[in-house]
């Protein structure tokens, strides 16, 4: 599939995989891809970071590549790593053979050893060998450790990993990198340097209607606007985690699929939908009125 031609494309490209994106978003989205800069989502949990790469990849036609980031992940888990329990299977097998193929074959079991059939490709290192065929979705890298974060700064800079048994693997024509943070810690400037950066923030009540709309093309738009307007109202409440664009969409698609208008009696019945804590669904509860009071 060709690469978008403008802002405007790329905007109705996304539309068109149910993704509405902003200009702003449009804009820093088609430089990145333009310009292979890797960019940098920040936002609130549930604004639509993680969704973007999925849509993107299915608008151009590649292949997503997700690195989940947790704390203490590695190079090894990130990058590659070496199948031993089948490199312990084929030193077995070797040492098995008859003794004059033994005296041969120590530089040659080395070598297979550590060769393609026993290399375990990790999301970074797909990611450089498929090149522009990826789309490479490095998700909440807030959640990694400082040395994992330094590390990204030569990937991103070179888009190249070193194999010390294989050696340098380079892409000269880089998949579409995009890296999400929730902002649980902040970001070294060395990182950020290195990306285009957008902020994603909750969108404003039209536009989350017309999302819910495009996303659950079966609620009635009043239905949305109602749960858009209740949800809204959440997130101004002292919550623990405040409920994202995602979970508009799912309280809606849930409240048309039951039959249900938004009630208190229907907000009470479904408020897991939205609220996912306890100690806000309880507080919630005591202001069911309120939340779904008519503007």
């Amino acid at each position: 599939m060709t690469a978008p031609t403008s802002v405007a494309d790329l905007t109705q490209r996304l539309r068109d995989g149910g993704y509405l994106a902003d200009r702003g978003l449009a804009t820093a989205v088609h430089v990145a891809l333009s310009l292979n800069r890797p960019i940098l989502l920040e936002g609130e949990v549930g604004v639509g970071k993680t969704e973007l790469a999925k849509t993107l990849s299915s608008v151009l036609d590649r292949t997503l590549i997700r690195l989940q980031c947790y704390e203490g992940i590695d190079t090894g888990q990130a990058i590659y790593e070496w199948d031993y329990a089948r490199q312990m299977l084929y030193i077995r097998a070797m040492s098995e053979q008859d003794t004059r193929r033994e005296a041969e074959a120590p530089d040659r079991v080395v070598s297979a050893l550590f060769g393609p059939d026993f290399l375990v490709e990790r999301p970074l290192l797909s990611a450089v060998r498929a090149g522009s065929r990826a789309v490479l979705l490095i998700d909440e890298v807030d959640r990694a450790d400082d040395e994992f974060e330094a590390f990204l700064l030569e990937l991103l800079a070179e888009f190249q990993v070193t194999i010390p048994e294989v050696g340098t693997i380079r892409s000269d024509d880089p998949p579409l990198v995009l890296l999400t943070s929730n902002r649980t810690r902040e970001l070294h400037d060395a990182l950020k340097r290195r990306c285009l950066y957008h902020w994603l923030d909750y969108p404003p009540v039209e536009r989350e209607v017309e999302i819910v709309t495009v996303r659950e093309p079966g609620v009635p738009e009043a239905l949305a606007r109602k749960v858009v307007t209740a949800v809204n109202r959440l997130r101004e409440m002292d919550l623990a985690k405040p409920p994202g664009v995602a979970e508009s969409i799912d309280w809606a698609r849930t409240l048309n699929f039951l039959g249900e208008d938004l009630d208190p009696d229907a907000a009470g019945l479904t408020l897991g939908t939205v609220v996912k804590d306890h100690d806000d669904e309880e507080f919630v509860r005591s202001r069911l009125d309120d939340l779904t009071a008519p503007t």
